[in-house]
C-alpha cells in the first residue's frame, strides 16, 4: 500500500486540478483523526468497542495505532467473502455443472438429506474439474487462484479430495449461518457485521438509486447539472450472481455506469465533466476498474450483461417499473449488442441483454483504496464530493462502525453534498450530516417489506 498522504499542501495541489489527476487504483487517503472522530466517540459512547471505552485517555498516536489496526482487520474479511463467493458459485452456477442448484431449500436440508448431498458431492467435483480443465473462464481461474493462494493444490486425487472437503465444509457453515439468522434475528442495519466481505452484486440497487436520484429532483434537492464529482462506495465485481446462477459471463462492475447512466439520463451531470471516483478496499475490484481504464485509453469499450431472473417475487407494478428501467439503462453511455447466450442448464427465468460502453465513459472512472471506515480522501476546504452513495455496504459493519463512516463521509463531501444509501446509518448532526429525505419503494421487489434510500446532506 503507498503511504498515505496527510499534507495539506499536497492535497490542495492535487485537487485544484480539473478533473482530478490521481494514479488509477492508488491509496491518496488518510486515517480519520482523534480529533474528526470526536462527535463519533461521544455519540457513541455507551456503544463503543471495549478498548475505546476510555478514549478520553488515549493519545493522537493509540488511535491512529488503533484504526489501523481496525482498517486491516476489515481488510482481512475479505477473505472469508471470497469463500462466500465460491460457495455461492458451488450452489448456483450452470457453467461447470449440469446437476441441481442448491437453493436456500435444498441447503437447508445439507447433511440430512441423501439427495441433496448427491447435489452437493457432485457440483464439488464437477467445480473442481473445471478449475482443472484448460482454458477456464475467468471466474473459476479467480476461485483456483484463490484456493491456491490458500496452499491447496489440485495436483493429486488426494489434494483433490482436501479441496472437495473444504468445500462442502463451507457449504456447511453457510447452512449453518442462513439457521442462525433465522432463528435469532438480528437488527437489520448491521445484520452481517461478523460475516466476511462479499464483492456479488445485481441490479436491483441500481434501480432504487435511479428512482430516488428521480424522487430527489422532484423535491428540488438536485439540481440539473449538479454532480459533478460522485463517489461509489464499495462497486461490486460480479460473476456469480446468487439469485439464478447467472455464473455465464465474465467479471464485472455494473454500479458505476448504471449510476452514471442515471445521472445523464435525469440531467443531473455533465457528461464531458463528471468524475466518478470508487472507493473500494478489495485489490480485486480496484484491478478489474484499473485494467478497464487503460484498455479504454487504447479505445476498448466495456461490455457488461445485464442478466436478471424473472422468477423473482415482485409486485406487477415493480416488474413494470424495473423491466422499464432495465431496457434503457445504457442508453446514455453506450448501445446494446448481442449478449452471451444464457446455458441450458441456467434457470429458464433468466432474461438478459449486453451493453458496449463507450471508452470515453470508462475514462470517467478512477479507483480509489480506501476503507470508507476508517479512512478518507482530503478535500481543500470547500470541495468534495458532491454524492457519495454507498448501497448494501454499510451492512458489514457494526452501529459504531457505520456511525464512524457517516462522519468520514461528511468530512469528504462538499458543503450541500449528499450521502445515498439503502441502509440507516446512525448519527448526530454534530457529526457533520443531517438527514435530508428518505424514499420508499413501494412497489418492493420483496412484497413482505419496503426497501428504503436514505439521504444524508452535509451542513453547509
Amino acid at each position: 500500500m503507498m503511504r498515505a498522504l496527510s499534507s495539506n499542501l499536497v492535497a490542495l495541489m492535487l485537487l485544484s486540478v480539473v478533473p482530478l489527476i490521481w494514479p488509477q487504483s492508488t491509496s491518496i487517503h488518510e486515517f480519520i483523526s482523534f480529533e474528526e472522530s470526536q462527535p463519533v466517540l461521544q455519540s457513541m459512547a455507551r456503544r463503543l468497542p471495549p478498548d475505546l471505552v476510555n478514549y478520553e485517555t488515549l493519545s493522537a498516536r493509540d488511535w491512529t495505532q488503533w484504526v489501523q489496526r481496525q482498517d486491516a482487520e476489515i481488510r482481512g474479511r475479505l477473505d472469508r467473502g471470497e469463500e462466500d463467493t465460491l460457495t455461492n458459485l458451488l450452489r448456483f452456477g450452470v457453467t461447470f455443472t449440469k446437476e441441481y442448484r442448491i437453493d436456500d431449500e435444498y441447503l437447508l436440508k445439507y447433511g440430512q438429506s441423501s439427495l441433496v448431498n448427491a447435489f452437493a458431492e457432485n457440483r464439488a467435483r464437477d467445480l473442481i474439474r473445471a478449475m482443472t480443465a484448460p482454458n477456464p473462464s475467468e471466474g473459476i481461474a479467480r476461485m483456483r487462484r484463490f484456493l491456491e493462494d490458500k496452499g491447496n493444490s489440485f495436483t493429486t486425487p488426494e489434494q483433490r479430495d482436501k479441496i472437495k472437503a473444504f468445500l462442502l465444509a463451507n457449504l456447511a457453515r453457510m447452512r449453518d449461518e442462513i439457521i442462525r439468522y433465522k432463528s435469532q434475528p438480528q437488527e437489520r442495519r448491521q445484520i452481517f457485521q461478523d460475516r466476511g466481505i462479499s464483492l456479488d452484486t445485481n441490479l436491483w440497487p441500481d434501480f432504487l438509486i435511479d428512482r430516488h436520484l428521480d424522487a430527489m429532483m422532484q423535491q428540488g434537492l438536485l439540481q440539473k447539472g449538479s454532480v459533478r464529482r460522485l463517489a461509489i462506495v464499495g462497486p461490486g465485481l460480479d460473476f456469480a450472481n446468487k439469485e439464478n446462477g447467472t455464473d455465464f459471463y465474465p467479471l464485472q462492475t455494473t454500479q458505476p455506469f448504471a449510476v452514471l447512466d442515471s445521472l445523464l439520463r435525469l440531467g443531473l451531470a455533465n457528461p464531458s465533466s463528471v468524475e466518478i471516483f470508487t472507493l473500494d478496499i478489495s485489490p480485486d475490484v480496484n484491478f478489474h476498474i484499473e485494467r478497464a481504464r487503460k484498455l479504454a485509453q487504447g479505445g476498448k469499450p466495456y461490455t457488461v450483461q445485464l442478466a436478471w431472473d424473472t422468477a423473482a417475487r415482485q409486485t406487477p407494478e415493480y416488474r413494470a417499473a424495473f423491466i422499464q428501467y432495465w431496457q434503457r439503462l445504457g442508453s446514455t453511455i453506450g448501445a446494446p449488442v448481442p449478449p452471451i447466450p444464457v446455458p441450458p442448464a441456467a434457470a429458464p427465468t433468466t432474461e438478459t441483454r449486453a451493453l458496449k460502453i463507450r471508452p470515453d465513459v470508462v475514462l470517467r472512472l478512477t479507483p480509489l483504496d480506501a476503507n470508507i471506515v476508517y479512512q478518507r480522501i482530503p478535500f481543500a476546504s470547500g470541495d468534495g464530493f458532491d454524492l457519495i452513495i454507498g448501497t448494501n455496504v454499510f451492512v458489514y459493519f457494526s452501529a459504531f462502525e457505520q456511525s464512524l463512516a457517516r462522519r468520514n463521509m461528511s468530512l469528504m463531501l462538499r458543503p450541500g453534498g449528499f450521502v445515498l444509501s439503502n441502509d440507516e446509518l446512525p448519527g448526530t448532526p454534530a457529526d457533520g450530516l443531517v438527514d435530508s429525505y428518505k424514499t420508499s419503494q413501494v412497489f418492493a421487489r420483496n412484497p413482505d417489506r419496503e426497501e428504503y434510500m436514505f439521504t444524508y446532506q452535509r451542513r453547509r
